[in-house]
């Protein structure tokens, strides 16, 4: 008789690593994650879209995962047609009862989150109820203007991997009580595009966004300012401080925010039917860099002002209070949400001598390699009780950790 064929191993289960995605905008920071996940034969991605993705408001971007070879696991609506802070509240509330019951049909090793959007509560609750480990990236930065902040520490706090951008975002994340072997110092893993994507040329940019590059254009980032008596005052002040500007400008769409909607209309007025000025509802992540290796400066109040444009030496005008207290390189501008502020912190970004002068410059957020060290210790830690327990840390004399100085 021939010998019986020999019994194969048993085949080690893969790791299931769940990512959520709720806007354009951390898609296109998450990108590189995703792919070095891909990369990994030890790990099952599944990739779920949500929130802003699902919203033909904001460009229905759901369809990008496909158009980039991304298989989706789901698309859960949640985020109300809405413009209001209750809105908001209830969107969460959405969120949790559909993720609920998609994670409770997942069941993953481990939920990958980033940052700082309030819809972020959502599936962190959710892995919270059903013993799912959460890692989370960018947790330790600051940005006392905007109930991003709290939502970002809240995640800190619900988390069992820490990715952080920066040294002093770790030693922030540290002080909150985490392990120090929990706490990973990775960059900003948007920077990842600088490095290893290919940016679109300048003719076809120009060609999508119907508007020439020359003279280099002022491209503004401005959201609600969610702590603000008044969500969208700076915006204003800011469209004032822009009327007499004789140069192309390109307005990225706000945030799922309360008060978007009102930025969105006064931005829409501003442009009006004149053919050098643009509001673009979606703009692709490559397009978005590619647009600011071309500008003048950037404008605003977003995170990418403070985290990108270092990378770019690009000049920065960081307006009002909602990046307040984040770590700053020397491109970035500040000013008050005043017209007359603003007029003169773009005269300064567009100063020869001051764009000059940041020649060389580096980046405290990175230098584009997140998404490998990101993919790397999520595949390789192990998931076990010493993971998913988090330990109270001893205390020193006076009742702080032992580990502050």
């Amino acid at each position: 008789m021939p010998n019986p064929t020999p019994a194969q191993p048993e085949p080690t289960a893969r790791r299931r690593i769940a990512v959520v995605s709720s806007s354009r905008a951390d898609y296109g920071h998450l990108y590189w994650v995703l792919r070095a996940l891909e990369e990994r034969p030890e790990v099952d991605l599944r990739i779920v879209a949500t929130g802003a993705h699902l919203s033909p408001g904001f460009g229905h971007t759901v369809e990008a995962f496909e158009a980039d070879g991304f298989t989706l696991e789901a698309a859960p609506e949640c985020l109300l047609d809405s413009d209001s802070d209750v809105g908001m509240a209830k969107t969460i509330g959405v969120g949790v009862l559909s993720l609920a019951d998609l994670f409770g049909r997942l069941r993953p090793d481990l939920l990958l989150l980033i940052a700082d959007r309030y819809e972020m509560l959502a599936p962190a609750a959710v892995a919270l109820a059903l013993r799912i480990p959460i890692a989370h990236i960018e947790g330790g930065d600051v940005s006392e203007g905007a109930i991003d902040d709290a939502v970002r520490n809240a995640l800190t706090k619900m988390a069992h991997l820490h990715f952080v951008p920066t040294a002093t975002a770790r030693r922030r994340v540290l002080a909150m009580g985490e392990a120090d072997w929990r706490v990973h110092v990775s960059g900003a893993p948007s920077l990842d595009h600088l490095v290893r994507s290919t940016l679109p040329d300048r003719a076809g940019l120009e060609q999508r966004l119907a508007l020439p590059l020359d003279p280099a254009p002022l491209v503004v980032a401005m959201h609600p300012v969610t702590l603000a008596a008044d969500e969208t005052a700076d915006a204003r002040a800011l469209l004032e401080a822009l009327e007499p500007v004789d140069r192309p400008i390109v307005f990225c769409y706000p945030n799922a925010d309360a008060g978007y909607a009102r930025i969105v209309a006064a931005t829409r007025d501003f442009c009006g039917d004149r053919p050098d000025r643009r509001l673009v509802t979606n703009l692709a992540h490559l397009d978005y860099w590619a647009l600011l290796t071309h500008a003048a400066a950037l404008l605003g109040n977003s995170s990418s002002g403070i985290m990108e444009t270092p990378s770019l030496a690009l000049p920065c005008v960081n307006i009002g209070m909602r990046q307040e207290k984040r770590e700053r390189a020397a491109n970035i501008i500040d000013c008050p949400g005043e017209a007359a502020s603003i007029r003169a912190a773009i005269q300064h970004a567009l100063d020869p001598a001051f764009r000059a002068g940041l020649a060389g410059m580096s980046n405290p957020y990175g230098d584009g390699t997140a998404g490998a060290l990101i993919a790397q210790v999520l595949a390789e830690t192990p998931i076990d009780d010493r993971l998913r327990i988090k330990r109270a840390l001893d205390l020193a004399d006076g009742d702080r950790p032992a580990f502050i100085q």
